[in-house]
């Protein structure tokens, strides 16, 4: 693995997507806390606001993200997405200071956007840059990448934008990652071009239903995209409650959220990496109904302590007794699992999309994720006014969950027919 992430065509592009998720996470955590602590009366708005501004760009622009990828050369267009993350944080930058909290949603949105571009590129250029037998390793490492990077930048925005300069440290901070990442990116080589007689099409509303049509008609990588879809639903909604259960279950605070957000991210980094242990270079969805199966089992168990643990209100309490170590341990495992159930279904949409339509396969991905996210935090927020308990939420996600596994077992050969 090390080999990998240090080797000429492969460390560019890892850089530069780690970078960009610790950067958009960094500016993220630190406007939801900005917004918490200062800004006493709109503050829970704008925190509401957030997740959706920022996904907003997946279902309104992944279409023509899509086929620009395609059509053009895409280590170009990995700088030209990070010159556009480098602008957005130098106005971040003018939002913190003038402290504007519309200027600061307006760069949200544009992070959105630059992420929404940066996906099907990042996705389309892997099985240029690396042979057949190291796409799935590749692919463990950037998932391992992006889910370290959302922790680091998540723990830094909070700390740092809590400081007495807290708003121009986090500027300066995001204009110094974006810097880096600018740099890894001028070290991805260039690659063909997928489809350059591609004609976009700006009608982006007609152009991402075309992508859904295209997608369905590619059996392996609809199924793909179906499951991988699925993760991120119940992705969103683990991460989604974690501050909940800490605060009204352990009755903890922050530094619990932190300990809780390091083992699900370490977790999911290690499952990452080891799926090119497991598949052995293949493209193989063998594992996914299994993983699935895994996955409910230590969100069952999760649910149960996190309900039973009575107060655990410091990291030293969580570690010094049984029930804050099964949680940790649950949370581990669950993550584990969901690092091997995603990297494969991600190598199949790569591998078995047609290279002319890599890279818009991966954007009517990136719109489907999208959607099950929204409808996710849509359900998730019914259950919590109709029970009150996050909890509750888990064990209903866990249920569901095994339906979905069950699924899986039943298509699980239709993920390799031509």
């Amino acid at each position: 693995m090390l080999g990998l992430m240090l080797s000429r065509r492969f460390a560019g592009l890892f850089w530069a997507q780690a970078l960009g998720a610790v950067n958009d996470n960094l500016f993220k955590n630190a406007l939801v806390v900005l917004a918490l602590y200062r800004l006493a009366h709109v503050g829970p708005v704008v925190v509401a606001l957030a997740g959706g501004i920022f996904i907003l760009p997946y279902a309104l622009v992944s279409g023509l993200a899509g086929q620009v990828a395609d059509k053009f050369e895409k280590a170009g267009l990995v700088r030209v997405t990070k010159w556009w993350e480098l602008g957005v944080m130098l106005l971040a930058a003018a939002g913190f200071l003038s402290g504007s909290v519309v200027a600061l949603l307006v760069v949200l949105f544009g992070l959105g956007v630059q992420a929404a571009f940066f996906s099907p590129v990042k996705y389309g250029i892997l099985p240029d840059l690396l042979a057949p037998e190291d796409l799935v390793r590749g692919n463990g490492v950037i998932e391992a990448g992006t889910f370290l990077g959302i922790l680091v930048g998540t723990v830094a925005g909070g700390a740092l934008v809590v400081l007495p300069a807290g708003p121009q440290v986090v500027a300066v901070a995001g204009i110094m990652v974006s810097g880096l990442g600018l740099l890894a990116a001028y070290y991805v080589p260039r690659v063909p071009v997928a489809a350059a007689g591609l004609r976009v099409d700006w009608q982006i509303f007609r152009e991402t239903a075309a992508l859904v049509r295209g997608a369905r008609a590619n059996r392996p990588v609809w199924l793909a995209i179906l499951g991988i879809s699925w993760f991120w639903a119940m992705g969103a909604t683990v991460l989604a409650e974690l501050p909940t259960i800490v605060r009204d279950n352990l009755q903890a605070g922050g530094h619990v959220v932190t300990l809780l957000l390091l083992m699900f991210s370490v977790g999911v980094g290690a499952g990452s990496l080891a799926c090119g242990w497991l598949l052995k270079g293949g493209a193989s969805a063998r594992y996914v109904p299994w993983m699935g199966l895994g996955i409910s089992v230590f969100m069952l168990d999760f649910a149960d302590a996190a309900h039973s643990a009575g107060a655990l209100p410091g990291v030293h309490a969580v570690l010094g007794s049984w029930a804050g170590r099964r949680m940790l341990l649950d949370l581990f495992g669950l993550a584990v699992c969901g690092g091997i159930y995603s990297v494969p279904l991600y190598v199949i949409c790569q591998a078995r999309s047609a290279a002319s339509h890599r890279s818009r396969m991966i954007a009517a991905n990136n719109v489907m994720n999208a959607a099950s996210m929204v409808l996710a935090a849509v359900v998730a927020a019914g259950l919590f006014a109709a029970c009150g308990s996050a909890p509750v939420i888990l064990l209903v996600t866990a249920g569901l969950n095994l339906a979905v596994a069950g699924w899986m077992v039943g298509v699980s050969e239709k993920f390799h027919q031509t």
